[in-house]
């Protein structure tokens, strides 16, 4: 029969083309998969300074909001539910009934957001968006009420005549605890 040197020796896989196959599969995934981006709440913040910058802000401009360990959300120190928020933060920046303890103008209003470090970050985004969207709603009626349209429908410059009669500043406060 044959001898040793003439047996054939078996084919091995040919591996050649396994990286190219390799390659379009990587590709494939990498094009194929969405990668999920972490979304916050985009601020514009001052610019940075090494020293705090000191003013002295009357009270009557500025509005109160704090939300403490419970979730419980205390507006000008009165226990308000967040459904109530938005309705109590206009009447409170628009001031119609006059109040010396209120901003004169809602072009004057400055509102203080603190929380305790022991808020949930669902009820401060809750909040923070209540806040927006008071915001928001004032935009669009002074829009209606002056221009006849909305406030998206607006150019630039109307907006910025807008937003400059209801400017949305927002001081947040570093978290407390007030359970000391």
């Amino acid at each position: 029969m044959y001898s040793q040197k003439e047996r054939r020796k078996s084919d091995g896989v040919n591996a050649g083309s396994m990286a190219d196959i390799a390659f379009l599969l990587l590709i494939f995934f990498l094009i194929a998969t969405t990668i999920d981006v972490d979304k916050g709440i985009t601020v514009k913040l001052p610019p940075y300074t090494p020293e705090p910058v000191s003013t002295d802000i009357p009270d009557d401009r500025v509005i109160s909001v704090k939300v403490n360990a419970a979730n419980q959300l205390l507006v000008e120190k009165q226990l308000t539910e967040v459904s109530n928020f938005r309705k109590k933060l206009k009447n409170i920046i628009l001031n119609p009934s006059k109040r010396d303890d209120y901003p004169s103008r809602p072009s004057l209003a400055i509102v203080s957001l603190q929380n305790d470090k022991g808020t949930s970050y669902e009820q401060y985004i809750e909040i923070y968006n209540e806040l927006k969207a008071a915001y928001r709603e004032l935009w669009e009626e002074a829009s209606d009420s002056r221009f006849s349209k909305s406030y998206a429908q607006l150019n630039s410059l109307e907006q910025k005549r807008i937003r400059k009669d209801f400017p949305f500043v927002v001081s947040e406060a570093e978290p407390t605890d007030y359970s000391k």
